[in-house]
């Protein structure tokens, strides 16, 4: 049975609805996790290292990608949701040739000073030949991650989760192919895992252009654009939560490996690397979650349907807190295996990252209801509360933190800051979502 939007939703219609997003996220999260394997199995440590290091610079830039995607979604769904099916396809033409140019834009930038960033970040000798020659690759192909990440949010809006599951299955495996071919077969370094990085993002972007460039059956269509300039301010706002919590990710990256190469140099940026990878698998089970309900509360709320918005809110609250105790103690149960995987080749390294992954995932119990909190102030079109919860979950908060933390607790508070941060962040959540429930009447 189909499901749409404009649906009451129970328990069980909101995990079938919410499924493909989770397990699209999942796996987006695992096959990055597999280019950290061979890299660091097959190649090396300072490759490793290397890689850790330059990835958040070409994700920084791409951030403005998950704006366009999440803001442009709550936008269109609640344009669908106000019954303008045409201004809800011109809105959506605009934004995915928006994001098209901003990525050939931030191509060229990234690639210019690929080389004085990879310095600022702390490589030199070796580490910066490997940073930057991976670095420019990914930048390269910086027009097909914006459209990868914008579409894997417009498919949820068009009622096509399972088709944005079946683009980022395929186009997941197509990395993971290639890393298993090009590294683990073939031997070749660095560079490879960098190509299959970018040809599963052309896979992931050039699909989905085809598929809504033509007559099909989802409620979206790719033809003549609005130019709406209040339209595209209004749909930044509305994603500036989601553009602040990666170029947060992003950007505390930096800071922590600054500081963990200040206190224990490149071993500490290779354990951290590790949380990393294994991190987003955990969060992106929050993550995939509320980009599967996003478009759903939007459009309640474009339609005025209070009952179904606090229906959908208190829902969630439940399932959320009910996943976040189970994958919270899988995580710490299982961060010695984890560590394993990556590190088990250097005895020193493998016991720093099981005790900093065991560290981290404390942080799990608090961070689903801050993601939640944010994403469901976007989907309610109002970006500027969104965006005060991701700043102060992840710029004000973490930052204090991981600078402050190591003074006390030496290594251990670099690992200590994220879960401090959430506690913090989880009260200036609270707050906003009890002090906003009569205004949208949630």
């Amino acid at each position: 049975m189909k499901i749409q939007l404009s649906d009451h939703f129970g328990y069980t219609r909101l995990i079938r609805f919410t499924i493909p997003s989770i397990v699209m996220m999942i796996f987006t999260s695992i096959y990055g996790m597999v280019d950290g394997y061979f890299v660091s199995n097959c190649v090396g440590k300072t490759e490793f290292a290397a890689l850790n290091l330059i990835w958040p610079f070409p994700m920084i830039l791409g951030a403005i990608g998950f704006m366009i995607g999440s803001g442009g979604t709550a936008l269109i769904s609640k344009t669908l949701g106000e019954g303008d099916k045409a201004r809800a396809n011109g809105l959506f033409s605009m934004l995915v040739y928006f994001a098209l140019g901003i990525g050939i834009i931030l191509d060229i930038i990234g690639m210019s000073v690929m080389r004085p960033v990879a310095r600022l970040l702390g490589a030199s000798g070796e580490m910066l030949e490997f940073a930057v020659a991976y670095g420019n690759i990914i930048m390269a192909f910086m027009p097909t991650f914006m459209l990868q990440v914008s579409f894997q949010s417009f498919m949820i809006a068009a009622e096509k989760p399972t088709l944005g599951l079946i683009v980022t299955l395929v186009s997941g495996f197509t990395n993971i192919i290639l890393d298993w071919l090009l590294i683990g077969v073939l031997g070749y370094g660095l560079e490879a895992a960098a190509i299959a990085t970018v040809a599963s993002q052309i896979v992931g972007s050039v699909w989905p252009l085809i598929y809504f460039s033509v007559r099909n059956s989802s409620l979206l269509r790719l033809g003549r654009p609005i130019i709406d300039l209040k339209a595209l301010a209004k749909t930044c706002t509305n994603g500036i939560s989601e553009l602040i919590s990666n170029l947060a990710v992003s950007l505390m990256s930096m800071v922590y490996n600054l500081q963990l190469i200040r206190i224990c140099g490149e071993d500490g940026v290779a354990a951290f690397g590790v949380i990393m990878y294994v991190a987003i698998l955990y969060l992106a089970v929050y993550f995939g979650y509320t980009m599967g309900v996003m478009p759903v509360i939007a459009y309640h709320y474009g339609a005025g349907n209070k009952k179904e918005l606090h229906n959908l809110k208190r829902r969630s609250l439940i399932l959320l807190s009910c996943a976040a105790i189970v994958l919270t103690s899988a995580a710490i149960l299982m961060s010695g295996w984890i560590a394993r995987i990556f590190t088990g080749y250097d005895e020193a390294l493998c016991k720093m990252s099981e005790r900093a992954f065991a560290l981290y995932s404390v942080g799990f119990l608090g961070s689903w209801f801050n993601v939640f909190a944010s994403s469901f102030f976007t989907a309610l079109n109002d970006g500027k509360t969104s965006g005060i919860i991701s700043f102060s979950r992840m710029f004000g908060f973490q930052l204090i933190a991981v600078l402050l933390l190591p003074l006390i607790l030496g290594l251990d508070g670099v690992w200590l800051a994220m879960p401090a941060a959430e506690l913090c962040s989880a009260i200036v959540s609270a707050t906003f979502l009890i002090r906003n429930k009569k205004v949208y009447g949630y």
